[in-house]
């Protein structure tokens, strides 16, 4: 794949990437961004592996999913520390992220393959086969953790209010 074809891909489709690595990493921008930043250097790298009859968004998802994965594994557990007394600026970014805190949070608390299946299949409109083939599942496990998971996300939701 040339430069300039991978470069027209990844503009298609990096809102798509943004948004699915934002919901995987429960709101986090910056990790997302680092996550995302991560993601296309790798697909970079592999390019020549892509099959073009595959969708772009799909291999794209596949590769961030990895490095979300790969990035658990090397974060190591460490506090939250707040700045007390320090005002946050309130902006009209700052209102958008807190529209969708409550989602955020509780996807953020579902297990990974559930959480991964929900943004892939309702933020980003993916078909069970292109999650099957993002996740490394088979179709079947992909309808289980479906259902599993807008259960759970239901609970948790309703817990919420």
């Amino acid at each position: 794949m040339t430069q300039e074809r991978f470069a027209e891909l990844v503009r298609k489709e990096q809102e798509v990437l943004r948004r699915f690595l934002l919901a995987l990493c429960g709101g986090c921008r910056e990790e997302a961004e680092d996550l995302a930043q991560e993601t296309l250097i790798k697909a970079w790298l592999s390019s020549e592996r892509y099959v073009e009859r595959y969708k772009f968004s799909t291999w794209l998802c596949k590769i961030a999913y990895h490095c979300y994965v790969d990035h658990l594994r090397r974060m190591a557990p460490t506090p939250l520390l707040l700045d007390e007394g320090l005002p946050l600026p309130a902006t009209e970014q700052t209102d958008a992220a807190f529209r969708y805190e409550t989602l955020h949070k509780a996807l953020s608390k579902l297990p990974m393959k559930e959480r991964t299946t929900l943004c892939l299949f309702y933020l980003e409109e993916q078909s069970i086969r292109e999650i099957a083939i993002a996740t490394g599942s088979n179709p079947l496990a992909v309808k289980k953790q479906l259902s599993r998971g807008r259960e759970h996300l239901r609970k948790l939701l309703q817990d919420e209010r």
